[in-house]
């Protein structure tokens, strides 16, 4: 990468990375992860996340470990259901191996070597007792002894930690009230530590760089009630119907997204958070809240959402005829089947130009993100249309987008069938964004 491609990269993260300090973000690190990759290769991005002002919690697994353990001990590997069978013995290979695995990720956050990427960095790491258990118990007539199940996550203790800038650190070990330890299963602590710090995001490592389809497609996004239905065409108890059973609950219980990324990828966590396309599949709630192509029973959402905006001056008046002849052109934010924000988007194809019109978003959720939203989607439409640039004409709102990237223009530099068109009694101000590549 040449030193220009480095300052181009860096300042189209910038966005990013002011959206998600102070963000809680919970890392997934499998035992499988841990024994494919080397913490050497992701430890760095982890820290420079912390030093980036997302409060980190790295959550950590050791099945393949603990299963090395128990052969060198001469001691059966038992599974039932995809639960480990846990008696003392095999519970004394897992705290062994738990142990271990975590005093080398503390030693690799302490990394402070001048010719490391970690060199200044300053990271803290604690751990602690965060998580109380309870037994499974008796499952099809086998006792699973000391495997258990999350019962409660100390949130209150966690977010002292990470107020502090500390990485917080969370073993695959639960603690009852009496004193016992339990064994857990990995996805289960990642997703109750995410839910119960309602956190902004989860992110899950796997071999596979996603969700891959029957088909071998890769998806990149899935809806909710997608990734549940993909959950019956996984394996039962595999690692991919852990992980995506985990996901799905996180999701369902408050944590924003679920992000599910290759180990086999140098730097895809930083490539998944800082870039708009990211690389591996994410999993957000947008059956609830969504932006999504208007349907002619919209009108009516639109009308209610446009009409004051045009009474005021700010938006150009749109009667309810010509409103239903153009709903092709709208995209709106649907929030649980109310219209909360809507834009117009106009195709100049042999400019490759493409104009953003009506730009509402209900005042009860302004200042919510709902407008970025709304403005990313038609920027990504645009792109899959091949066009080069997006454009706006505004009389009141020309600071928006000039923060979000958009130059001011002149009318010259319009489509010239656009041009032809152009008020000069509102006198608008013409902004332009250039998309990537062009």
């Amino acid at each position: 990468m040449s030193a220009s491609d480095s300052v181009f990269w860096f300042r189209q993260a910038a966005p990013y990375i002011h959206a998600f300090r102070g963000k809680t973000l919970v890392i997934l690190l499998s035992g499988e992860t841990l024994a494919a990759v080397s913490p050497a290769q992701i430890i760095p991005d982890i820290a420079l996340l912390n030093t980036l002002g997302l409060k980190i919690v790295v959550v950590f697994g050791a099945r393949p470990q603990i299963d090395e353990r128990l052969e060198g001990a001469g001691l059966p590997v038992r599974f039932h259901h995809g639960m480990r069978v846990t008696d003392e013995d095999t519970l004394a290979c897992v705290t062994e191996a738990v142990g271990r695995i975590r005093t080398e990720l503390e030693a690799r956050l302490s990394l402070g070597l001048i010719n490391s990427p970690m060199h200044g960095a300053g990271v803290r790491v604690c751990s602690g007792n965060y998580i109380v258990a309870r037994p499974v118990g008796v499952v099809d007539g086998v006792d699973l002894g000391y495997t258990g199940y999350v019962r409660k996550v100390h949130a209150e203790d966690i977010n002292r930690q990470l107020q502090m800038g500390q990485i917080v650190l969370i073993p695959t070990l639960g603690y009852s009230h009496t004193g016992e330890v339990f064994n857990l299963s990995c996805e289960d602590v990642a997703s109750s530590v995410a839910i119960a710090l309602g956190s902004e995001k989860l992110a899950m490592f796997s071999a596979d760089p996603g969700i891959i389809l029957d088909d071998g497609r890769l998806v990149r996004e899935l809806s909710l009630s997608e990734a549940m239905a993909q959950v019956e065409h996984t394996e039962k108890d595999s690692e991919s119907s852990r992980r995506l059973i985990a996901a799905c609950r996180a999701v369902q219980q408050g944590v924003k997204r679920v992000h599910i990324l290759s180990y086999q990828d140098d730097g895809v966590l930083l490539q998944e958070l800082f870039t708009r396309d990211g690389c591996g599949t994410l999993i957000s709630d947008n059956d609830y809240d969504q932006v999504r192509q208007a349907q002619p029973a919209d009108v009516n959402g639109i009308l209610a959402l446009i009409r004051p905006l045009e009474e005021k001056g700010i938006l150009v008046p749109r009667s309810q005829e010509t409103l239903e002849a153009e709903i092709d052109r709208f995209i709106v934010e649907d929030r649980d089947g109310m219209i909360v924000g809507c834009a117009a988007l106009h195709c100049f194809q042999s400019e490759k130009c493409m104009e953003l019109a009506c730009v509402a978003v209900d005042p009860r959720y302004r200042g919510t993100g709902r407008g970025d939203k709304i403005l990313e989607h038609a920027l990504e439409l645009a792109a899959k249309w091949g066009m080069r640039q997006v454009f706006v004409l505004t009389t009141q709102t020309a600071h928006w987008f000039v923060e979000r990237g958009f130059r001011a223009a002149s009318v010259d530099e319009l489509p010239i069938s656009r041009r032809q068109m152009y008020n000069l009694q509102r006198n608008s101000k013409v902004f332009i964004l250039e998309l990537p590549g062009h």
